[in-house]
């Protein structure tokens, strides 16, 4: 007993010192102004993470636009959902799937440049607190589009206006130009066992 009372004096101790130190960083945190994040890795969740992104902004009455470069006309159980709200939420497919499945590199850079064309305009609407950029890594990695237009559009939006990046293969100008930037890293993945996407999982 008098080693547990010890062990949770102990604890106590450690999480009072803790807390001092990020009170102390939160008061030192006063910058008010639009992110930009970068989700990128090999591992399963940043599109997930980016509408669960989505889905806090909704619920703080914010506006949110979405554009999806890559991936295709197969509907999600995000675009599913958020579709919902129309008045909310901007959702744009714009991709014709992935790239080993269209084969075709002149096309794919076209959809990409249709694709940025909406994208400047949500990052021009100051109406719009999110901005979701759904994997533009992988337009960017093949060459699809113009890394240094897309860094000046995404510097030049509104002020307050988020921005979210996701997809394999981020760039080093793309992650240097970020505010936060997450690598999801790959353990382990139930498809490498021979089981197909789930519903609600992965799509």
């Amino acid at each position: 007993m008098a080693e547990s009372a010890e062990r949770d004096a102990r604890h106590q101790a450690r999480m009072q010192r803790k807390k001092a130190l990020i009170d102390a960083k939160i008061a030192q945190a006063q910058d008010d102004y639009g992110l930009l994040l970068v989700h990128a890795g090999n591992g399963k969740g940043k599109s997930s993470s980016a509408f669960g992104m989505v889905a806090r902004a909704l619920g703080h009455g914010m506006r949110v636009g979405v554009v999806q470069f890559i991936k295709g006309a197969a509907s999600t159980g995000e675009e599913a959902f958020f579709r919902r709200f129309p008045d909310q939420v901007q959702w744009f497919v714009m991709g014709e799937g992935f790239t080993w499945e269209t084969q075709d590199r002149q096309r794919d850079i076209a959809m990409a440049g249709e694709a940025w064309q909406v994208a400047r305009r949500l990052l021009a609407d100051e109406g719009i607190g999110l901005v979701v950029l759904d994997e533009l890594n992988i337009a960017l990695k093949h060459g699809y589009l113009q890394l240094d237009q897309v860094l000046a559009d995404i510097e030049a939006r509104p002020l307050l206006q988020h921005v979210v990046v996701t997809g394999r293969g981020a760039l080093p100008e793309l992650i240097e130009a970020a505010d936060t930037v997450t690598e999801m890293a790959l353990v382990k993945h139930a498809f490498k066992a021979g089981v197909k996407a789930q519903k609600g999982v992965e799509f």
